[in-house]
């Protein structure tokens, strides 16, 4: 499947999240929180796919916020709340030119949300993925 490729590779890439630490320079913060906007992007699109691929009409047209409600609703996580913060931190991500903000999304992609999506990436490959 296309899209559990694409957001394989970009939970591949995040985890260069890892190798930094503070004080950032400004392009590494850029890039710290680019990484983080492609791996939520792919994740949504991958959870779309698979939803589709498995009969679930409603995610055809559907936002990212529809989406992460109908994955919720089949059970590809169990933290709707969580997923909801990481897309509003997604949508925040076009003000990483503020540092405060961009420093909170490299925070919570350490402390929260990589794991997060690699828990994603277990229940696919064990539950959604023949």
């Amino acid at each position: 499947m296309k899209k559990y490729d694409n957001f394989c590779t970009a939970l591949k890439n995040l985890h260069a999240v890892f190798d930094y630490s503070e004080p950032y320079d400004n392009v590494v913060l850029t890039g710290l929180t680019a990484l983080y906007e492609i791996c939520f992007e792919q994740a949504w699109k991958a959870m779309k796919e698979i939803l589709e691929w498995n009969g679930v009409a409603e995610v055809k047209t559907g936002s990212p916020r529809q989406v992460l409600k109908a994955a919720y609703q089949a059970g590809m996580f169990s933290d709707e709340t969580l997923w909801l913060g990481a897309l509003s931190a997604r949508n925040n991500v076009a003000h990483a030119y503020n540092q405060a903000v961009a420093l909170d999304i490299v925070a919570s992609v350490k402390q929260t949300y990589y794991q997060m999506f690699s828990q994603l990436k277990s229940e696919l490959e064990t539950n959604w993925i023949l």
